[in-house]
């Protein structure tokens, strides 16, 4: 089991769109729900958006509904946060984590539910 990678931030103008990828291995995308989430400097991290390890749920942050859409592509072992109308309160650090699937945290796609540790992230600022 591998380590998750991001990739994809970077600065874009409000009303910009923004692509992040997850990189995680076959082992961990098979038994794992994921997670996107994000930090903004000083305050705490929070869930953004989760996915099911069978495709069969998703979980939306209120503040992103309508504007993101997670998805995966098991082939290239990658889970995607696609995001659209960015505005600048979407401003932050993401990062994505696999999630115990046994516990309940995952659906509501709490932080807490990480089975491991937090990586790099990548760094997404939305600005004119």
């Amino acid at each position: 089991q591998s380590q998750l990678v991001e990739s994809g931030g970077g600065l874009v103008q409000p009303g910009g769109s923004l692509r992040l990828s997850c990189a995680a291995s076959a082992f961990t995308l098979h038994y794992y729900p994921i997670g996107w989430f994000r930090q903004a400097p000083g305050k705490e991290r929070e869930g953004v958006s989760c996915i099911s390890n069978s495709d069969d749920y998703t979980y939306y942050a209120d503040s992103v509904k309508g504007r993101f859409t997670i998805s995966r592509d098991g082939a290239k072992r990658t889970v995607y946060l696609q995001m659209n109308s960015l505005k600048p309160e979407d401003t932050g650090v993401y990062y994505c984590a696999a999630l115990n699937p046994y516990g309940s945290g995952w659906y509501d796609c709490t932080p807490l539910a990480n089975i491991g540790s937090w990586g790099q992230g990548t760094q997404v600022t939305v600005s004119s």
